[in-house]
C-alpha cells in the first residue's frame, strides 16, 4: 500500500541530504581557505619572536677579555653580591625558556584551532536552499493524492522544521529529514480515536450511522464492524435504513445471517429515519449494546437524499456519525467527505480498498480536511480485513 507516497518521501529526502552535504561542504572549504591563509602568518610572527630571542641571547654574550675580567670581578666580589647575580641569571633563563615555550603553543594551537572549527561547523539552511526541491515536493505531493490545501500545510511544516535551523557538520542527515517529514504530517492528523472503548463508555445503545456514496463498500463495512464489535463481547443491531436501493435490504441481510445478527428493515421506499428509530427502540427492549445504521448511497450532490440523512440525525441523535469511501478515490473522497461533513456534521471516516491503494494521500487529506479521524482501513472482503488506523503507525510506514 502507498507506494508512490513512499517513494515520493525517499525523494524529497534524498534531495535534502544532497542539500545539507553541499553546504557542509561549502562550510568545509571556507574553513581550509581560512586556515591556509592564516597558518603562514602564525608561522612568520613565531619566527620574528625566535629572532628576537636569538638577538637577545647575542646581546648578553660577553667578549673574552670582558669575561675575565667579570670573573675577577666576581672573585673578588662579596658573598651577597655574587648570590644576587647568580639569582639575576637564574631569572632570566627563565624568563628566556617562558618566551620561546609561549612562541611554540600560540604556533601549535593557531593551526589546531582552525583545524578543529571544520567539526564544530553548522550547516544553515536558509529557504533559497530548499525552494526548487519543495516545490518539487508539492507537486509529487499532488500526484499521491493529498489535495492541494494539505499539501501546503505539509510543505509549511516541512519549512518550519528545516529552514533556518542550524545543525552541526557530521549530524545524520536522513534522520533529521525524516524527522522533520515525520513531525510535519503527524500535524496535519488530528488526535487519534479508540473506537472500541468509545463504543465501552458509552451509554448503550450506541447509535452509530454510516454515510457515503454508492459502491463504495458502505455495507461491507458495516458488517465488518459488526463481526469486530462481536468478537469484542458487545451484541448488535443492524438497521437497513437505505430503501431507496433494490436489493440493499437482502445484502444487508445476507452479512447478518452470516454473523447471527438481528436486522430491522422495513418495505422499500420507507422513511429511512423510521427504521433507524425502529432498530434503537428493538436495541432498548432487548438490552443491546450497538445499532449499526447502513444509509442509501446517495451522492452529496443530491440535496433530497442529504436531507433525509438530516432528519435521521435529528430522529435518532446518532452518537457517531462514520463517512465510509474508497481510498482509491483520491481528492472525489475528499470533496464528498467535506461535503458530507457540512450537512450532517461526520464524526470520522473509514477508507476501504486501502489495500489496493499505491498513492497514499486520501487518509492525510480527510483527516485533515474534515479535522476527524480515520477509524479504519479496509483491506480485503472478508470481516476480519480490517485495520485499525493509527496516524503515528500510518506515517512511520509510509516514511520506513
Amino acid at each position: 500500500m502507498f507506494e508512490r507516497l513512499k517513494a515520493k518521501l525517499k525523494k524529497f529526502t534524498e534531495k535534502v541530504e544532497s542539500i545539507v552535504r553541499k553546504k557542509e561542504e561549502q562550510a568545509r572549504a571556507e574553513v581550509v581557505e581560512e586556515t591556509a591563509e592564516e597558518t603562514p602568518k602564525i608561522a612568520e610572527k613565531a619566527e620574528k619572536t625566535q629572532e628576537t630571542v636569538r638577538e637577545e641571547e647575542k646581546a648578553v654574550e660577553l667578549p673574552a677579555t670582558a669575561a675575565v675580567s667579570a670573573l675577577e670581578e666576581r672573585e673578588a666580589a662579596p658573598p651577597a653580591v655574587e648570590k644576587k647575580r647568580k639569582e639575576e641569571k637564574v631569572e632570566e633563563k627563565k624568563v628566556e625558556e617562558a618566551r620561546k615555550a609561549e612562541v611554540g603553543v600560540k604556533r601549535k594551537l593557531g593551526v589546531k584551532e582552525k583545524l578543529k572549527a571544520v567539526f564544530k561547523l553548522e550547516a544553515f539552511l536558509d529557504e533559497r536552499d530548499l525552494d526548487a526541491a519543495l516545490s518539487d515536493f508539492e507537486e509529487d505531493l499532488l500526484e499521491s493524492d493529498v489535495a492541494l490545501p494539505v499539501a501546503e500545510a505539509i510543505i509549511s511544516n516541512v519549512k518550519e522544521a528545516l529552514i533556518g535551523k542550524r545543525r552541526k557538520i557530521g549530524e545524520n542527515v536522513s534522520k533529521i529529514v525524516l524527522e522533520a517529514l515525520k513531525e510535519a504530517l503527524l500535524n496535519v492528523f488530528p488526535e487519534g480515536f479508540d473506537f472500541e472503548e468509545f463504543v465501552r463508555v458509552r451509554e448503550k445503545p450506541v447509535k452509530i450511522v454510516f454515510v457515503g456514496v454508492n459502491g463504495t463498500g458502505k455495507t461491507t463495512t458495516i458488517a465488518k464492524i459488526a463481526y469486530f464489535l462481536k468478537e469484542r463481547g458487545f451484541s448488535v443491531v443492524l438497521a437497513s435504513a437505505d430503501t431507496y436501493r433494490t436489493g440493499a435490504v437482502e445484502q444487508l441481510e445476507k452479512h447478518a445471517d452470516a454473523l447471527n445478527i438481528k436486522v430491522i428493515k422495513h418495505r422499500y421506499g420507507a422513511d429511512p429515519a423510521a427504521v433507524v428509530y425502529d432498530a434503537v427502540k428493538y436495541a432498548e427492549a432487548h438490552k443491546k449494546d450497538v445499532v449499526l445504521a447502513d444509509t442509501a448511497g446517495r451522492m452529496h450532490t443530491n440535496v433530497n437524499l442529504m436531507e433525509q440523512l438530516r432528519k435521521i440525525c435529528r430522529v435518532t441523535r446518532p452518537d457517531l456519525m462514520i463517512f465510509v469511501d474508497e481510498a482509491i478515490a483520491g481528492n472525489d473522497a475528499v470533496e464528498r467527505a467535506r461535503i458530507f461533513d457540512e450537512y450532517v456534521g461526520i464524526d470520522a471516516s473509514i477508507l476501504t480498498k486501502a489495500d489496493m491503494d499505491v498513492k497514499g494521500g486520501s487518509a492525510i487529506s480527510i483527516a485533515y480536511i474534515t479535522s476527524k479521524p480515520i477509524l479504519f482501513l479496509g483491506t480485503g472482503q472478508k470481516y476480519g480485513d480490517l485495520v485499525k488506523f493509527d496516524p503515528k503507525e500510518f506515517v512511520e510506514r509510509i516514511l520506513a
